[in-house]
């Protein structure tokens, strides 16, 4: 199928007490609008998936985002992957049956790669997606846990190459260096990790221009992009963006 070859354009939703909110860099955040009315408009807007990730990631948000992954998948009809917090297989088990297509794992992933292993046996591969957040360190990027804060030492590359060996499906790979700056995406360190593993990668942190997001294609090798405020605040229009890729020579679903 010729979407298998599309490149994909997807809004991510950071939620936190049941809203959207943008921050920089993890902090500073501000109210972006309704998880509800906002998936409905990438929806039409052209978006090919969407990602929500529940920032504050702890126990008692847990069903906020629950009620939130139902509201919005009985409306909306496009790929849905949902993050933060994910610690067993009963809590991806509970964000599937709520609607959500894909989850996201992160911290879980670290402290038991086996986690990997298990819940892609478990709901299949394709449902899997590994969020790594690196930043640079001298010549080389170190992966971070807890949203950020904290530096496990490991090696983002090898842990890449890891996480594709253990089942993952996808993998989510956020800058945290070039994150909310809009100065274009780390294509060093998208292309290094593009290049060491056999699933797609979708580029994270630092879309500003759609020169940005057709460089995390050519030169990133980046199977997709992720995206927030410049969509949020309607600095790019999603079908303005497919239309100047697919004058570039970049597949996208028109």
């Amino acid at each position: 199928m010729i979407n298998n070859l599309s490149k994909r354009i997807i809004p991510c939703l950071d939620i936190d007490k049941g809203r959207v909110v943008k921050g920089k860099s993890f902090v500073n955040l501000i109210d972006a609008g309704d998880p509800k009315e906002l998936s409905k408009f990438y929806n039409e807007e052209g978006a090919d998936e969407l990602v929500f990730l529940d920032i504050t990631a702890s126990h008692e948000k847990r069903k906020a985002i629950i009620d939130v992954v139902e509201k919005v998948s009985s409306e909306v009809f496009i790929p849905l992957t949902v993050g933060g917090g994910i610690r067993n297989l009963d809590n991806i088990s509970e964000l599937l049956l709520a609607g959500a297509d894909k989850v996201s794992i992160n911290t879980t992933a670290i402290e038991d790669p086996e986690f990997i292993k298990k819940s892609s046996d478990q709901f299949g591969s394709q449902c899997i997606v590994v969020a790594i957040d690196a930043k640079k360190n001298k010549e080389t990027w170190n992966v971070y846990t807890y949203g950020g804060r904290n530096d496990t030492g490991i090696d983002a590359i090898e842990w890449a190459k890891k996480a594709n060996e253990y089942g993952a499906g996808e993998i989510l790979l956020t800058s945290m260096d070039m994150d909310g700056n809009k100065e274009g995406y780390d294509l060093d360190l998208l292309n290094a990790i593009s290049n060491e593993v056999d699933i797609p990668v979708i580029a994270s942190g630092g879309a500003g221009t759609n020169q940005h997001i057709l460089d995390a294609f050519l030169i990133g090798k980046s199977d997709a992009v992720l995206a927030a405020s410049i969509f949020h605040f309607g600095e790019l229009k999603i079908n303005e963006v497919k239309k100047f890729l697919n004058s570039n020579g970049v597949s996208v679903r028109l």
